[in-house]
């Protein structure tokens, strides 16, 4: 019983057979039980005063960082009819190479020689334009004409006028003049009829001086015939002043008519010709669509439209094309509950589908097979599923994404959040509280305790 012999006699005895052995025996097993059971609860309360890291998963896509290098469609500018196919659903493209060839399908464009045509109509209305300018050239000389003759004409008129009115003066003069010396020969005719009365004149002298009388009167009458004259060619002087003003002005008025009428007929080919150029501007930049054409290095990923003889519409997809060169990024759906524990640059652990991976979101530090990543930009608004979408870039401090990741793939993101412990943990989760929120001190940055946290994981 002592286990002094080599020989062990435990074996052979039926313990069972022996009620002090027996109680013995119980004794022990519930001492070790209860020792398990002692140690295990022990070891339980330790772990829940173990620190957890609280953090928020969620359901996400491999995505592109820059919207340029995501996937794309390359559409048809026009409508047409595919004629020709330069490329593969895999194939590698560079940006230029051709990759479908279509043709016209609208009548307005069947004409081969469309450019050509358009460019004889555009030179030919650019020399209508020409000959309208000449014509404008020719009627402004014809008024330049006009108006030199005008200024002569006028200063003739002018100079006739004054002469009237200098004829007119010197006629007054001339009939003042006539009727002094009628007064005159009327005065001496009265003296010598008064002397011939008195037998001091002859009869004869009396009808000298009575038939001077009569000279100086038909004198005055004439002088007065004269003026009337003078001041009627005053007025006709000055009529046709006015007539040729009026005369002038009606074939300047005329003239300048025309010169409007064919600048108004110029700028009319003008914008013709404008519109030629346009249209022709146009026919040539639609040849250039009849090659589509990759926007930029990719692989051709599908053909939405397939086959020879085949019309698309203006604008309608043609393939897809998956740029060569692209900076992944993951893009996450978090339900609004959830967005405002979220900042720009937040850490974020990724697990990408076709990875393994061993994750212990509450403890980040032995996780493996995950990667890090950062937040660097987040919706105001909801998606379509209801949720906000987060984009996700690769942590430049953690080691690189895997380069096998192709955008599409799947993965499952969990943000890092605050340090608590797991007693604390499984309340928050029995009673359905939120994790618990961090202020940050700058926009998009959490405070540095939970950022030193982190990083000493």
């Amino acid at each position: 019983m002592l286990n002094i012999s080599e020989k062990s006699v435990a074996g052979s005895i039926n313990r069972d057979n022996y009620k002090s052995l027996s109680v013995f025996n119980k004794l022990r097993s519930k001492r070790k039980r209860n020792t398990i059971i002692i140690s295990t609860a022990l070891l339980a309360l330790a772990v829940l005063f173990l620190p957890w890291t609280q953090n928020i998963r969620a359901k996400g896509y491999v995505t592109s960082l820059q919207p340029e290098q995501r996937p794309q469609s390359i559409p048809s500018l026009i409508s047409g009819r595919i004629e020709k196919w330069y490329v593969q659903e895999g194939d590698f493209v560079q940006k230029g190479d051709t990759i479908v060839n279509i043709s016209e399908i609208k009548d307005a464009y069947f004409d081969p020689n469309l450019l050509q045509r358009t460019e004889e109509q555009i030179k030919a209305k650019e020399s209508s334009v020409l000959s309208y300018m000449e014509k404008v050239k020719a009627l402004d000389s014809q008024i330049d004409a006009l108006n030199a003759n005008l200024r002569l004409k006028l200063e003739q008129a002018r100079n006739k006028l004054e002469q009237s009115k200098l004829k007119v003066t010197a006629d007054s003069i001339d009939l003042q003049a006539a009727r002094t010396n009628e007064k005159i020969a009327t005065a001496q005719f009265e003296r010598f009829e008064k002397l011939f009365e008195q037998g001091l004149k002859s009869k004869t002298d009396l009808e000298n001086r009575k038939l001077k009388l009569q000279e100086t009167q038909a004198k005055t009458i004439s002088q007065e015939s004269k003026l009337l004259s003078s001041r009627n060619d005053v007025i006709n002087a000055r009529v046709q002043l006015n007539s040729i003003r009026a005369d002038f002005k009606d074939k300047i008025s005329k003239a300048e008519s025309e010169k409007y009428a064919t600048l108004s007929a110029m700028y009319d080919a003008e914008a013709s010709v404008t519109k030629l150029q346009n249209q022709y501007s146009n026919y040539s930049v639609r040849t250039g669509f009849y090659y589509i054409t990759a926007p930029q290095d990719g692989y051709i990923t599908k053909a939405v439209l397939t086959g020879i003889g085949e019309t698309l519409k203006e604008g309608e997809r043609l393939v897809t094309i998956m740029p060569a060169e692209y900076q992944l990024a993951v893009e996450m759906y978090v339900k609004p509950l959830d967005l405002p524990l979220l900042n720009k640059g937040q850490d974020i652990r990724i697990q990408f589908d076709g990875w393994p991976a061993i994750i212990f979101s509450g403890w980040p530090g032995i996780s493996t097979g995950t990667f890090g990543g950062e937040i660097v930009a987040i919706d105001n608004f909801t998606s379509e599923n209801g949720r906000y979408r987060i984009l996700i870039a690769p942590d430049k401090e953690e080691a690189p994404w895997p380069k096998g990741l192709r955008v599409g793939a799947g993965a499952n993101s969990f943000a890092l959040l605050l340090d608590v412990p797991i007693w604390y943990e499984l309340w928050r989760q029995i009673n359905g509280f939120p994790p618990d929120y961090y202020e940050a001190e700058h926009s998009g940055e959490p405070n540095k305790q939970a950022k030193n946290e982190k990083s000493e994981k």
